[in-house]
């Protein structure tokens, strides 16, 4: 994978998976007793506190920094008291933590996360109270974090996932994504919407203003089997993100397929 600098940027990739954005701490692994539940109530007061200011950051950062408009919130309010689950294209290193806190206000919002987010300086540490869901390395680590998703989502809450798991930023596209990102709604018998990032030129502006469409709800068709039922989700999220997709008229950053 390399760099290429033109008049416009060209990202160039091997394959969907390509990393282009690393943190410094890269391989940060999770300690073998990590909690993705707190009982304490010090622990959730504290959480609580920071989650609010992390909501009124996300208000300023996605309207003043990121320029963030958001069609179809709407689709939400009859779910404000039930759990569900929010899947969204990965294209903002930062915005993509807090866009969906923005998008779900005031619900409560959690984001399954790979561990490596943890291990970014100072603000690693804030993550988990911001409802950062880290993805162990372990069996046994999983077991307690579907137990949580679980929780969270008898709780009424939000859980935010980015099935293409790798960032690519500015991206217009959607990449494929695995079924297997679809296990948990299954297994919960939840609703699932998507949120889709598009980008539009603004302006007298180099950097491309944001609009988030939001679509939904989905539900695992239960007359099929798991298999069959995470497949047939996966495919009516991807079909819906991929058509909302379109609506993005400026590429900041251009992808291509690097060629042996």
């Amino acid at each position: 994978m390399r760099k290429k600098r033109q008049k416009a940027q060209i990202l160039y990739y091997q394959s969907f998976t390509d990393d282009f954005i690393e943190s410094r701490n890269q391989f940060f692994q999770l300690p073998k007793d990590y909690s993705w539940i707190h009982e304490s109530v010090l622990y959730r007061g504290i959480s609580h506190i920071i989650y609010l200011l992390g909501e009124t950051f996300a208000f300023f950062y996605c309207r003043f920094a990121l320029h963030v408009k958001v069609k179809n919130r709407s689709i939400l309010r009859q779910y404000r008291h039930n759990g569900f689950f929010l899947y969204g294209n990965h294209t903002q290193p930062v915005g993509d933590a807090f866009i969906p806190i923005r998008v779900t206000a005031p619900k409560r919002g959690y984001a399954v996360v790979s561990s490596a987010n943890l291990g970014i300086p100072v603000l690693g540490a804030f993550l988990p109270a911001l409802g950062a869901l880290p993805l162990p390395e372990t069996f046994s680590g999983m077991k307690r974090l579907n137990e949580a998703i679980r929780q969270r989502i008898r709780e009424g809450c939000c859980v935010v996932l980015y099935p293409e798991a790798h960032v690519w930023p500015w991206y217009t596209g959607i990449r494929p994504f695995p079924a297997s990102a679809f296990g948990y709604p299954v297994e919960c018998s939840a609703p699932s919407f998507c949120m889709t990032t598009t980008y539009q030129k603004r302006k007298h502006r180099k950097k491309p203003g944001i609009t988030v469409y939001l679509d939904g709800p989905f539900y695992p068709d239960v007359q099929l089997s798991n298999k069959e039922q995470k497949g047939r989700l996966r495919d009516k999220v991807y079909n819906c993100m991929m058509k909302r997709s379109r609506e993005s008229t400026y590429r900041y950053i251009i992808y291509e397929e690097e060629k042996n």
